[in-house]
This record gives C-alpha cells, sequence and structure tokens, in this order.
C-alpha cells in the first residue's frame, strides 16, 4: 500500500524532508517505522527505538499499534513542551 509520511521538527532537519510518498507491506504505524529505521542513516537515528517519537493517524494522535490504511498519511515529530 501506498502512504504519505511526513516529518516534523528536529526529525524533519535530520532526514532533510518534510513529507515523502512510501510504498509499505507494514500493517501499522510501528512496523512503518521499523521499516523507516531499517533504511538506515538518518531515518534509523531519527526513528530509533531508543528515542521517544510521537505519531499521528490521519492527523491524529496515535499508539504504534494504530492499523495503517491505503492513502493515510502518518506523521512523526519528537516530544515537544511549552515555554
Amino acid at each position: 500500500m501506498r502512504v504519505t509520511v511526513r516529518y516534523f521538527a528536529s526529525i524533519r532537519e535530520a532526514i532533510g524532508a518534510a513529507s515523502e510518498s512510501v510504498t509499505t507491506q507494514a500493517a501499522t504505524l510501528g512496523a512503518l517505522r521499523d521499516e523507516l529505521i531499517a533504511r538506515g542513516g538518518n531515518h534509523a537515528l531519527s526513528l530509533a527505538r531508543g528515542r521517544t517519537v510521537r505519531l499521528a493517524l490521519n492527523q491524529v494522535m496515535s499508539e504504534e499499534s494504530a492499523a495503517l490504511l491505503e492513502g493515510a498519511e502518518v506523521a512523526f515529530f519528537p516530544p515537544v513542551t511549552g515555554g
């Protein structure tokens, strides 16, 4: 299936792109994250399992267990704090 992946804040800066269209076999957000980590390089560093990363599915905050659907929009971003 094909999904749109959006990156925000420090993740966007590290990966060097705000978004990309991805063809995936992943059934969940967590599996998609693992596929992106497996690319290596900046994807692996930014999305690594030891890092806190927030996820949204179709603009709704979601857990990694959320099911992916064709045409979904997935967003990855670091936790942020206000001041």
